[in-house]
């Protein structure tokens, strides 16, 4: 028995101090209550597939992380990497890829102007522009005397008007899952003007604000709330000029960047399936704070199902291609830019650029 009681006397202790830093321990968010849209799964418009089965993979073993590609007016493809370069290629007739620049950031979305610079959201360093002999300018990366946090995807008006996003105002590239532990929402869309060089805040309050594209003749802008699983539109001309609304929602995995293509869709790739776990947690901000101080491999934050996972979506908002690869050999898609009947794929998870056939094109 007295053992016993030696024995238990440390065991308290030890109890004790675990409860409290399960309660009590600091963690590096303020939790907020947000409750998640529906969720349909895997169902009707997101039923299972294999469409994205058998893509090319360019360029493979350039790098990891490939996450946007841009078409140039040089015939070549470029496309960013998770240790700052940004390569060029070409999908005939170049085995290798060449390295263009180095940005010494993190280039995400990217998009070249009417005049061949290539204007690049960098997760690190802001919006860029690079001309084609390789010089990088800082065209932006604070509004308002602060400093963006992590600039991710762009797109440009036919005035050269650069709109473009700024995912968080909480956390940079580095700590972005922390962004969704917080699930405050502090995500911006904003303009870029060549001309005045103003930045202009243009939506706020925005979950987690990541792609960017125009509608046909710029009547309005799309932007993807990752966290919502859902895309937001800001009318740009017409009676409705002004107003945010709500293009696309209730998406069964979250949507990353997305473009306009010829064929009059948007294409939205789908980073990954929506996490029951986390999601089950953000009505609960002291919940969270428990959960967040366990082990890390006793609760994770991102979903373990490795999808690739892009849609197709008309100017009414109807899905119209749902294409899928459930095995797992490209997944973590972040990007899907049609061009020359073909969709190129980037992806934070791979070591090449996809490329497929597109469906719009060969039902044409």
């Amino acid at each position: 028995m007295r053992l016993v009681r030696i024995l238990a006397a440390p065991m308290g202790g030890f109890v004790l101090l675990g409860a409290l830093y399960l309660l009590f321990y600091p963690v590096p968010f303020e939790p907020v209550a947000y409750t998640p849209s529906p969720n349909p799964g895997r169902t009707g418009d997101f039923a299972p597939n294999e469409s994205l089965s058998g893509m090319e993979h360019l360029i493979a073993g350039a790098g990891i992380g490939p996450e946007d590609v841009a078409e140039g007016h040089d015939g070549l493809f470029y496309a960013g990497f998770q240790d700052g370069r940004i390569v060029r290629f070409h999908p005939e007739w170049m085995k290798n890829a060449e390295t263009f620049v180095n940005t010494g950031g993190r280039p995400l979305g990217m998009q070249f102007d009417d005049r061949s610079h290539l204007i690049v959201a960098d997760g690190i360093k802001g919006l860029l522009s690079i001309s084609p002999d390789g010089t990088i300018t800082v065209l932006t990366n604070s509004v308002d005397g602060a400093a963006m946090r992590l600039v991710d995807d762009l797109d440009i008006a036919s005035d050269g008007t650069i709109w473009f996003s700024d995912a968080s105002q909480r956390f940079d590239l580095e700590h972005y899952i922390l962004d969704f532990w917080e699930a405050e929402a502090t995500g911006r869309l904003l303009t870029y003007d060549p001309q005045s060089k103003d930045t202009t805040v243009q939506v706020e309050n925005l979950h987690f604000a990541n792609g960017v594209a125009l509608g046909p003749d710029d009547a309005y802008v799309l932007v993807n709330e990752t966290r919502a699983a859902r895309i937001t539109r800001l009318w740009l001309k017409g009676p409705e000029s002004g107003v945010v609304d709500t293009f696309l929602e209730n998406l069964p995995a979250y949507p990353d960047n997305l473009s306009f293509s010829e064929e009059g869709l948007f294409w939205v790739a789908l980073v990954g399936p929506r996490d029951g776990g986390i999601e089950s947690l953000w009505p609960h901000p002291f919940l969270r704070k428990v959960v967040f101080r366990l082990p890390g491999d006793l609760f994770g934050a991102e979903s373990s199902v490795s999808i690739g996972w892009v849609v197709g979506v008309d100017t009414e908002g109807k899905i119209r291609y749902n294409l899928q690869d459930p095995t797992g050999a490209f997944p973590g898609i972040t990007s899907v830019n049609e061009y020359l009947d073909h969709l190129y794929l980037g992806s934070i998870a791979t070591d090449s650029v996809g490329r497929i056939p597109s469906p719009a094109s060969i039902t044409h």
